[in-house]
């Protein structure tokens, strides 16, 4: 593997909110799924689900439950991350939060664009929304499609400011 172009590639995924008007193929939005079900979880317990959302109302209600997820009434569809904690009682959060990383990741190998929706703030009104059972936890929204914009890449901090040597606050420098 060339690591060279393993790190071009995740460090070129950008957050896409804007989509053409046009539909990616099941088979497509199938693969992207079969990528990401390879994502880590504690104990293997893959706790996740996926609810694939093409229908536009549906959509539109999805883009309503905040101001930032408005990008999912634009998207063609969007997926959302549903998430079992009975199966990782104690880390289902970042199980499902893993696993939608591995979609975005998917999405951006495949040539798809794609937004990463938190729902944690909203989770009774997407149960709702998406007839999600109350022993299920909708951990995020993806809206997906065929990138329409392609933004530039947003500022990040240097690695010096977020890393410590064996102990908070100590710098590790070279």
């Amino acid at each position: 593997m060339d690591y060279k172009k393993c790190v071009e590639f995740l460090v070129t995924r950008r957050s896409v909110r804007r989509f053409k008007d046009a539909e990616a193929s099941d088979e497509l939005i199938l693969r992207v799924l079969e990528v990401a079900k390879y994502a880590p979880s504690a104990k293997n317990s893959q706790p996740w689900e996926f609810i694939v959302i093409k229908d536009p109302e549906l959509r539109r209600r999805l883009a309503g439950i905040h101001p930032y997820a408005a990008p999912i009434a634009g998207a063609p569809l969007a997926i959302a991350v549903i998430c079992d904690p009975s199966k990782s009682p104690t880390s289902y959060a970042v199980d499902c939060a893993n696993v939608a990383t591995y979609l975005l990741l998917a999405a951006h190998a495949f040539g798809l664009g794609a937004v990463w929706i938190q729902t944690l703030r909203n989770i009774e009104e997407v149960r709702k929304i998406l007839k999600v059972p109350a022993s299920k936890v909708p951990i995020a929204l993806i809206a997906l499609g065929w990138p329409g914009e392609k933004p530039k890449l947003k500022p990040r901090k240097e690695v010096s400011e977020i890393t410590y040597l064996n102990y908070y606050g100590v710098p590790f420098t070279r």
